[in-house]
């Protein structure tokens, strides 16, 4: 209000009587028209009859009571400032669902009842400060209201939102993200009206890359756009479904085999192919390779194929061969008390079995490969050798032999080696004896296998038998 209408009301601060009035009141009916504005004449002088304060009776002096209450002057319900603000953001969004913005309605202009006093203006000013202010509060918070387009998996609308920054928009709408989530621009960033906000779930892919498995995830909705997302070599490539297929927010299991260039080596020529096969067997015949028979490949055949991978193709022939073979016999020794210690003798000879074995024979590429046994089976079981082994002390000297010098009858006939063997195959051991003599003279086996104290003690033993005889070149060393 400006202060020219505050010294309109100031010009009536005093009651004028109604005789006062009269005085200045023209007569004739057209001052009537034009102070009551065409209606009737005034009714009778209200200020000619006695005014009563509330409870007196008439004739008794009394201090005038003024009951009037004007409309304007009923104090109105206090608006907090909170109140007002939510008042203007419900005003706002029920705007912005409406796709209407409507221009607030005029206010309508007080009218006001003019009566003597300056007390009507001192309790319309703080209202109109009220009015006032509430109007600008809610100008500021329709200022904040912004039109921002969210998309949330491809699914676009336009909302209107006071929410200050993305991660406030999002839990304004309810849209939970996960750690594999995609929102753009990123949580806390802040937006103004006419931004894009966009949301991207992640979806789990089962992923078989030219057999190597694990577990990705992708916010593409379609297969296509999954393995262009993960970088994956689409071109000749093999996947196990559709590429147009949606992927839902579950995932799905997805086996792919990019092309690879593998070399297959077969019959001297070298075969280079692009495939993507799954196992080695299935590059070879790609590459317009049989395999027949026993024919086989350097690697598994049913290996995954590596790029840049060389395979080698075996050509194999063969057979198989039985052959027999012995089987060794054990031999059992025992003790016998009447031979003497160091002595063995073979009671029984062993006799050794016989085993049959079949082999597989192969050449792999005209080169022939080691025989494999495949089977084995015994045709005969060996039979032990028995032996006896002498217990019994040997005696320390024979009587009238023990005097003479059999060392070096030794060294006269055998160079003093107890297994030596004459060039004929007859005689052994250090006196040279002969198989039929040894034995006579109770020796078991050959001399030159018996120790050489035996063979001294049976030397002795033939000495008194026969003297120096048997020795006819050596027998005089025995007596120096």
């Amino acid at each position: 209000m400006s202060n020219s209408r505050y010294e309109t009301y100031e010009t009536y601060n005093t009651y004028e009587t109604y005789e006062a009035h009269k005085a200045y009141e023209p007569s004739g009916p057209a001052y009537a028209d034009t102070l009551y504005g065409g209606f009737d004449a005034p009714p009778a002088d209200p200020y000619g009859a006695e005014t009563l304060g509330y409870g007196t009776t008439p004739g008794t002096p009394a201090a005038y009571q003024d009951t009037y209450r004007p409309a304007y002057e009923v104090p109105a319900p206090r608006t907090t400032r909170a109140e007002a603000r939510a008042e203007a953001r419900a005003e706002a969004r029920a705007e912005s669902r409406t796709g209407s913005h409507r221009r607030p309605a005029r206010r309508r202009k007080a009218r006001y009842v003019e009566r003597p006093g300056d007390g009507s203006m001192r309790r319309l000013l703080p209202q109109a400060l009220v009015v006032a202010f509430l109007a600008g509060g809610t100008t500021a918070f329709v200022a904040k209201d912004k039109a921002i387009e969210l998309n949330v998996d491809g699914k676009a609308r336009t909302l209107h939102t006071f929410a200050d920054d993305v991660t406030e928009l999002l839990a304004e709408e309810g849209v939970d993200v996960g750690a594999h989530d995609v929102v753009a621009p990123r949580p806390g960033t802040e937006i103004a009206s006419g931004d894009e906000v966009a949301v991207r779930y992640g979806r789990p892919v089962r992923l078989t890359l030219d057999g190597q498995r694990s577990e990705v995830w992708t916010t593409a909705h379609t297969v296509e756009g999954a393995l262009r997302q993960l970088g994956v070599r689409q071109e000749g490539a093999y996947v196990s479904t559709s590429r147009s297929r949606r992927i839902g927010r579950e995932g799905l299991a997805l086996d792919v085999r990019t092309e690879r260039t593998v070399t297959i080596m077969a019959d001297g020529r070298a075969r280079t192919v692009r495939t993507n096969a799954a196992t080695v067997r299935e590059a070879v015949e790609k590459a317009g390779i049989t395999l027949r028979g026993q024919d086989t490949t350097s690697v598994p055949q049913g290996s995954f194929p590596r790029d840049g991978q060389t395979v080698t193709v075996l050509r194999i022939t063969g057979g198989r061969e039985v052959r027999e073979e012995p089987i060794p016999f054990q031999v059992r020794r025992t003790d016998d008390p009447t031979l003497f210690r160091g002595t063995e003798v073979v009671e029984e000879a062993g006799r050794p079995g016989l085993r049959r074995v079949t082999y597989s024979l192969r050449t792999v590429n005209g080169v022939k490969q080691k025989p494999r046994r495949i089977r084995s089976e015994v045709v005969r079981e060996p039979h032990p050798q028995l032996v006896k082994v002498g217990t019994k002390p040997r005696p320390a000297s024979v009587e009238g032999a023990d005097h003479l010098d059999w060392q070096g009858l030794a060294a006269c006939e055998s160079g003093g080696r107890p297994d030596a063997v004459d060039s004929s195959g007859t005689y052994g051991g250090l006196y040279q004896f002969d198989t039929h003599t040894w034995q006579d003279l109770g020796g078991k086996g050959r001399p030159q296998d018996a120790p050489a104290a035996e063979q001294t003690y049976r030397a002795k033993k033939l000495y008194v038998r026969r003297g120096a005889s048997p020795w006819p070149h050596c027998g005089g060393r025995l007596h120096g």
